[in-house]
């Protein structure tokens, strides 16, 4: 738990406890983060991505047959026709986060769930949007390369099928797994900006789906999920591992934003840029240039040695995900369809015991006045 000791004065309600939660811990001093008490290094060792949303969603690990009919609910990936009309409709003129933002909405269209806010209801509801968003996100990237979206393939895991949809070919099963494992780090942070926004929503009696929605539009922000593309682009920019001391170096000159660097809890290297890392290197290996293992390498390298920061996660998923053949302008989509299981299980919690959240400003403007026509 952040202390006000601690707070970032750059980060608004920085070291203020807004809820109490069992979702996910983080220790900011010694890096470590936990979902339900389980570190993220273990469940990136050993969990899939169905295995940690049904942890999360459900606060347990499931035995066999409850991860087997969880894996068979997160199969139904198909987009309802009105949805995948939309989709095609839209591809080229909508923003990759636009549209995943308006699917979401639609996805609770004329489902019975739909305006509820039972559990049952909820986790209907957190479910199907775990399931459907990917088919959603390669349908547009799709239909935008002018290319035939590639149908769901029920018998192949989550991950799998989501490369799959998206490139048209069947990733290797290391890729697979890497890629696995990046949706595992993604999936929960505590309160972070969109997760908090979710709550919030949650917390007007608003239902799952709603929350989602908001949830997603908060993390669409370069300062949340847009971070990742963000370094990405700085990455480009600097070309080679020899060029980006020089680059990192100027740009710290003119006081710009280094994505990927800092964080507004972590005051030590971020658990999930330290398994991430170890993965961009893998792959960095079997592909050709620019480096960007070496680049990210580099900058971090720098950074440290000027202002002493550590990488976040955005700085090594940014790389993985280009490795994988991942466009940049679908970075901030993956984050958001992997991040939905952590905002479902704090709306699922903040609906347990449900009360609005309000929180008050100290007034700066003008003290009171009298209108001029009252005088």
């Amino acid at each position: 738990m952040t202390s006000p000791a601690t707070a970032k004065k750059s980060v608004q309600l920085s070291g203020v406890v807004v809820a109490e939660s069992a979702v996910s811990s983080i220790d900011p001093g010694a890096g470590v983060l936990m979902y339900r008490g389980y570190d993220i290094a273990d469940l990136a060792e050993h969990s899939t991505y169905e295995e940690t949303a049904y942890l999360l969603l459900h606060g347990e690990l499931p035995d066999a047959g409850a991860l087997e009919a969880f894996t068979r609910e997160l199969a139904q990936r198909e987009l309802p026709e009105a949805i995948a009309d939309a989709v095609d409709r839209s591809a080229t003129a909508a923003a990759p986060m636009d549209l995943l933002r308006t699917v979401a909405s639609m996805l609770s269209f004329g489902v019975e769930d739909a305006g509820h806010t039972d559990r049952d209801s909820s986790l209907a509801a957190a479910t199907r949007l775990i399931a459907k968003l990917p088919t959603a996100i390669a349908r547009q990237h799709r239909r935008r390369e002018g290319l035939d979206p590639v149908a769901p393939d029920a018998s192949l895991g989550y991950a799998e099928n989501f490369l799959t949809m998206l490139r048209g070919e069947r990733p290797s099963e290391r890729e697979a797994r890497i890629f696995d494992i990046a949706l595992i780090l993604h999936a929960e942070h505590e309160m972070n900006a969109s997760t908090f926004t979710a709550r919030v929503v949650a917390g007007t009696g608003a239902d799952l789906t709603a929350a989602v929605v908001a949830g997603i539009a908060a993390l669409s922000g370069p300062l949340h999920g847009g971070a990742n593309a963000a370094a990405m682009a700085l990455f480009e920019r600097w070309g080679s591992a020899e060029r980006t001391p020089a680059a990192v170096h100027e740009m710290l000159e003119r006081k710009e934003k280094l994505f990927g660097f800092g964080h507004p809890l972590y005051r030590a290297y971020d658990p999930r840029a330290t398994i991430l890392k170890r993965l961009s290197e893998e792959l960095s290996a079997q592909a050709g240039d620019p480096n960007w293992f070496a680049i990210t390498d580099a900058a971090e390298r720098t950074v440290f040695e000027e202002k002493g920061l550590y990488p976040n996660v955005d700085l090594y998923s940014a790389s993985v995900y280009r490795y994988l053949g991942i466009p940049t302008e679908l970075f901030t989509t993956v984050f958001a369809a992997s991040r939905v299981a952590g905002q479902s299980a704090h709306v699922l919690e903040q609906q347990s015991d449900n009360r609005i959240i309000r929180p008050s400003a100290t007034y700066v403007g003008e003290p009171r006045r009298a209108y001029p026509e009252a005088q």
